[in-house]
């Protein structure tokens, strides 16, 4: 352990005598070695961010060889790091200083030998300098002077200011500045400077430097000008703002002092002049003054004070002379532009007490009366004592009676409804001139005023009473209110529309309907409408809390007095009716009638509605078809249907449309209606009734008219088979039949078979009602053109073939007879005479049988009725047939033809 010890001093003694070697060769010996200074410059702190800043090293010593070395000692670390190595300049420059700047700087020379005094650099962000108010403290006034100061972080160190007023420089070299108000108001700033090259600090925020108006002085005086001789006037000077005010007083710009006829007080913001002279007349105004800021207020507003002579009023009436009872009459006292008067107002005598007094210059006497009349003066008084003006001269009020409004209706009508104009006239008793306006009124409320003649319209809703007052216009005075008139006005009306017991008609029939207004039978017009389907410009119309529209007939004008009829009627006016009534100047329209329905049936049309199945009663949720079918194709042709007050051009709900039909496999309640086929000409066909029945029983009917003669089969239906299938069948409410198996066939209808039928069952209840039309029998009964068409060919061309046949006869018997003469002579020549003529005579009748006889009307079934085996020949003087029937007498085999054809 000893040897280690004694092995490792030998390095360090080595060491040691090696570093004062080098230290001699370095630096000299100790006798030549003198510290060197360090010098900061400029010689502040702390230095700011961006400024320049030198260091420079010095030794008393020093020559043209000496070096310089620098380091640097960071504050926080306490590290020393050589931030330039060996050279010949003896300065350190940091040019735009940063924070990274700060720490302790140390310089280090080698001929003489020294390390320097450590020098400490603080690098700080540039400063924000601050400008303030040094006095006067705020609010400012006119006058004030202000100083400003500008301050800054290290102060004594900054040589120059620089002051800006709204962002213009003003000036510089002062700390502080001093400015005038009110002219040098604004926002102001402040920036210093130091060193050179010069550095700049930052621009303070702005100060804003305003003022406010001095305290306002302003000045009241009582009574205002114009005065008179002996009154008292007093001002006042009132400065709402600060206090400790003291008050002066000028006179036309000079200064007033107390005089025998002026009480004043400087410590009083009151001027009293007592009984005023004409001496007295100027401008007058104050002014406040105090010890503190501001010393002097604003002066006052001028006031001129001058003299209004001899005090006397002038009275006036509103009303020229007569005054009707119950209007207001007014007097006023005129004391010109003088105010703060009270005013005394007398009747019949000076000497009286007054009958009123009034804070204002009038007086009014409210519904006066004929005792108000007589003869009226009136004077004023102000100040304290009271100061009187003299007596007015006279005013004469006379009252007379109020002439009265008389009220009547101009109507030609005695009943009124809810919505209908009406005219009511004014008129004045006992008055010749018009110049009257009028008022109107309702329940004593006013509902129009000062209309332009003596009527007035108006539009009435409910019922009240009316009256009305009149104005005259030369003077406004107003008559007495007309006696109450008793206006009753009734609800919207509601024609009442009459047409045939039962809506399935006939074509050819005559049908009448009629509208009336019930309870109101004056001065009605009445229009007729039939429904159609929806397009603009149709009138809505709601009934039973539906829509449907109608248009007007182009024919209404022909019951416009309640009548409408339709003779003959015939299918294009299927359709449901209704009517309105109007009346009046302005066309005043009552409420649409209840609909009235007209489906009319008559021969067959250019096109029929096939239902299949055929009948009028359907099951709901079992297959419908209906469709228009007409001469070769339908085209032009479209289903129409009328439910529910609504006349429809599409197909119900839940049905398919395909052209002119409508088809379902699952019907449907809501496709219930009156079916029919228009084309766009506006020919129609027959309609039909259809009802989808959800319920268990439906009565089997034809759904086209049945032709007179022909058999009428009615059977009852069942959803569910009930176990007893007899039925009751009814018409028109009434038991018809009871039937065990649930039908009822009528061998041949007539027209009293037509009406409403249905079937009950005991089981399953009742069916709807359906309607049975019964249609004239005839050959075109039931019968489509194209089939009548086919009959008329054929009896022409029968007609024709015959008189071809008639003429080859004819010429065949002459033929024969002119043979006869020439063979038997002149006897036989006689006899053939008497055949020849014969013939004539047979030839002439039959000429006189060629009227055309139509044939009979027929069964419904066109095809039966075109069959020659069903159609027997009737006999008539006139008949081709009984012409062929003379002819065949003379052959037997002829004979046996027609038979056959007869039969």
């Amino acid at each position: 352990m000893q040897r280690s010890r004694e092995d490792s001093m030998g390095p360090r003694l080595l060491f040691l005598l090696l570093s004062v070697i080098c230290d001699e060769i370095i630096f000299g010996s100790a006798e030549d070695r003198t510290k060197a200074v360090l010098t900061l410059e400029p010689n502040w702190t702390p230095i700011f961010t961006g400024e320049t800043v030198s260091l420079t090293c010095s030794t008393e010593g020093e020559h043209g060889n000496t070096y310089y070395q620098w380091e640097k000692t960071d504050k926080d670390s306490g590290r020393a790091d050589k931030i330039r190595g060996w050279e010949r300049n003896k300065m350190y420059d940091i040019s735009k200083a940063t924070e990274t700047d700060s720490g302790s700087y140390t310089c280090i020379t080698n001929r003489p030998a020294s390390r320097s005094n450590p020098v400490s650099l603080t690098v700080a962000a540039k400063p924000v300098p601050t400008a303030h108010i040094q006095s006067p403290e705020a609010p400012f006034y006119p006058g004030d002077k202000v100083t400003l100061s500008c301050d800054i972080a290290e102060q004594a160190t900054w040589a120059q200011y620089f002051w800006y007023r709204d962002r213009v420089l003003i000036g510089s070299n002062s700390r502080s500045i001093t400015i005038s108000l009110s002219n040098e108001a604004g926002q102001y700033s402040c920036s210093a400077q130091r060193g050179n090259p010069p550095y700049p600090s930052y621009g303070s925020p702005n100060v804003e430097i305003s003022y406010q108006a001095l305290p306002t002085a302003t000045l009241t005086v009582v009574p205002q000008s114009p005065v008179f001789t002996g009154e008292t006037v007093t001002m006042t000077c009132v400065i709402e703002s600060l206090s400790g005010w003291r008050y002066r007083w000028h006179k036309d710009g000079n200064e007033i002092t107390a005089t025998s006829s002026h009480t004043y007080n400087t410590d009083s913001s009151t001027l009293t002049i007592q009984k005023v002279q004409w001496s007295d007349q100027g401008n007058y105004k104050c002014v406040g003054e105090r010890n503190a800021r501001p010393a002097l207020s604003s002066k006052s507003n001028d006031f001129s004070l001058y003299l209004g002579g001899q005090a006397t009023p002038l009275i006036t009436s509103d009303r020229p002379s007569p005054v009707f009872t119950g209007n207001t009459v007014t007097l006023r006292c005129g004391m010109g532009q003088s105010t703060g008067w009270r005013f005394y107002w007398y009747r019949d005598t000076q000497t009286s007490d007054p009958v009123a007094q009034t804070d204002g210059d009038s007086y009014s006497i409210r519904s006066v009366r004929v005792s108000d009349g007589g003869q009226y003066w009136c004077r004023a008084g102000r100040g304290d004592p009271v100061y009187y003006t003299q007596y007015s001269s006279a005013v004469w009020v006379n009252v007379t009676d109020s002439p009265r409004a008389v009220m009547t209706l101009l109507s030609n009508w005695t009943d009124i409804f809810s919505g209908e104009t009406v005219t009511l006239r004014c008129g004045i008793q006992g008055e010749q001139h018009s110049d009257w306006r009028y008022s109107w009124y309702r329940d004593g409320h006013e509902i129009y005023q000062w209309g332009s003649g003596s009527e007035y319209k108006t539009t009435l809703s409910t019922s009240g009473n009316y009256s009305c007052r009149g104005t005259d216009r030369r003077n406004s005075q107003t008559s007495q209110t007309s006696e109450p008139l008793r206006v009753m006005v009734l609800e919207k009306p509601r024609p009442v529309l009459r047409g045939p017991s039962q809506s399935w008609l006939t074509e050819g029939d005559s049908v009448t309907l009629s509208c009336e207004v019930r309870g109101s039978a004056t001065g009605w017009t009445f229009h007729w409408y039939k429904t159609a389907p929806y397009r603009s410009g149709l009138e809505p119309v709601s009934h039973e809390y539906r829509i449907y529209y109608v248009e007007l007939l182009s024919d209404s004008s022909r019951g416009a007095g309640g009548s409408y009829t339709l003779s003959p009627a015939a299918l294009r006016h299927t359709g449901v009716y209704v009517c309105r009534a109007e009346r009046g100047e302005t066309a005043y329209q009552t409420e649409f009638s209840q609909p009235q329905p007209l489906w009319l049936t008559g021969p067959p049309p250019p096109s029929v509605l096939a239902v299949v199945p055929n009948q009028t009663q359907h099951f709901a949720r079992e297959a419908l078809s209906l469709n228009c079918e007409g001469i070769g194709n339908s085209s032009g042709w479209r289903l129409r249907w009328f439910s529910e007050w609504t006349e429809r051009n599409r197909c119900p709900y839940g049905m398919t449309e395909t052209g002119p039909s409508c088809s379902t496999s699952s019907a449907s309640p809501s496709g219930s209606g009156v079916y029919w086929c228009q084309s766009e000409s506006g020919e129609q066909s027959n309609p039909v009734n259809i009802t989808v029945h959800t319920g268990d029983v439906i009565l089997e009917s034809p759904a086209h008219p049945v032709t007179e003669g022909d058999p009428l089969t009615l059977r009852c239906r069942y959803r569910h088979q009930p176990s007893n299938i007899s039925a009751d069948i009814y018409k028109d409410g009434t038991l018809l039949h009871t039937s065990s198996t649930g039908e009822m066939t009528i061998p041949a209808v007539s027209k009293s078979h037509e009406g409403l039928y249905k079937c009950r069952n005991p089981e399953r209840g009742e069916s709807p009602e359906s309607w049975i039309t019964v249609k004239v029998s005839g050959l075109y009964s039931g019968s489509s053109p194209l089939v009548l068409v086919s009959v008329v060919t054929a009896l022409i061309v029968t007609f024709v073939v015959i008189t071809i046949l008639l003429l080859l006869y004819h010429c065949k018997k002459i033929k024969d007879l002119r043979n006869q003469i020439s063979q038997s002579g002149q006897q036989q020549g006689s006899s053939n005479h008497t055949s020849n003529q014969d013939q004539t005579e047979l030839a002439g009748s039959d000429g006189a049988q060629s009227d055309y006889v139509p044939l009979q009307r027929g069964t419904t079934d066109v095809y039966d009725t075109i069959n020659a085996e069903y159609m027997p020949l009737r006999q008539k003087t006139s008949d081709v047939y009984e012409t062929l029937d003379i002819s065949h007498g003379q052959s037997q085999d002829n004979g046996e033809e027609y038979d056959d054809v007869g039969s």
